[in-house]
């Protein structure tokens, strides 16, 4: 008896091995995770600027504030609750766009001779860092693009006094016309693009009035 019962349970154990096996092997496919790429890249049009320095600006670091670091789109649900969207992504890191079209947008303005990249290899005698501190969209009461972009253009001095020229803060909000990650994207380039344009005729300041760079 003890034999047969034993056998009984082996059988038993076999055949639900068996089911699970076969129901595992009918379970759908989740499908893989599909993304939308967008990239925020405002142009500068216009006559440029005459030039006040025959020398050259160079782009520092740009941070970026968590939690707009990643690549994913940042919604802002509530006063304290934000919620990342990986399915709507930026093409490159935030840092990297408002990085790429400051620097586009300075050269197309020729405030300075020009405005090269950190992998550039000129010794800078003046740098400008930028800090992105808000780069969402805020759909607590209706939706908006919300970007602040500070600027920090500093001297090279190896005497180590005080090397900043100018810092400046800029917040914009652009009202969207949907929900949409599209109208999401075309705010936030309406709002950078209102930031530099703000920020070259500032620039274009502090140019009249640079210090004098080392050596001279």
């Amino acid at each position: 008896m003890r034999i047969q019962t034993m056998k009984k349970f082996a059988k038993f154990v076999t055949v639900g091995l068996i089911m699970t096996a076969l129901g595992a092997c009918s379970l759908p496919k989740r499908p893989a995770l599909e993304s939308t790429s967008w990239m925020v890249a405002p142009e500068r049009t216009g006559t440029p600027y005459r030039p006040r320095t025959d020398l050259w600006l160079k782009m520092g670091p740009v941070a970026t504030t968590p939690p707009f670091d990643g690549k994913s789109f940042i919604y802002r649900l509530g006063d304290q609750r934000y919620e990342k969207d990986f399915y709507n992504i930026y093409s490159v890191l935030p840092n990297e766009m408002v990085g790429n079209a400051t620097r586009q947008w300075m050269n197309n303005a020729q405030i300075f001779s020009m405005t090269v990249g950190q992998g550039n290899g000129f010794f800078p005698y003046y740098i400008l860092q930028t800090s992105v501190e808000e780069f969402y969209g805020d759909y607590r009461v209706r939706p908006e693009a919300v970007v602040t972009v500070e600027f920090f253009l500093t001297a090279t001095d190896p005497q180590k006094r005080n090397p900043v020229i100018g810092k400046n803060r800029y917040t914009k909000r652009i009202a969207l016309k949907d929900n949409t990650p599209q109208a999401l994207v075309l705010g936030q380039q309406e709002a950078l693009t209102q930031i530099l344009k703000e920020y070259e005729v500032v620039l274009y300041k502090y140019a009249g009035n640079l210090p004098p760079p080392l050596g001279q």
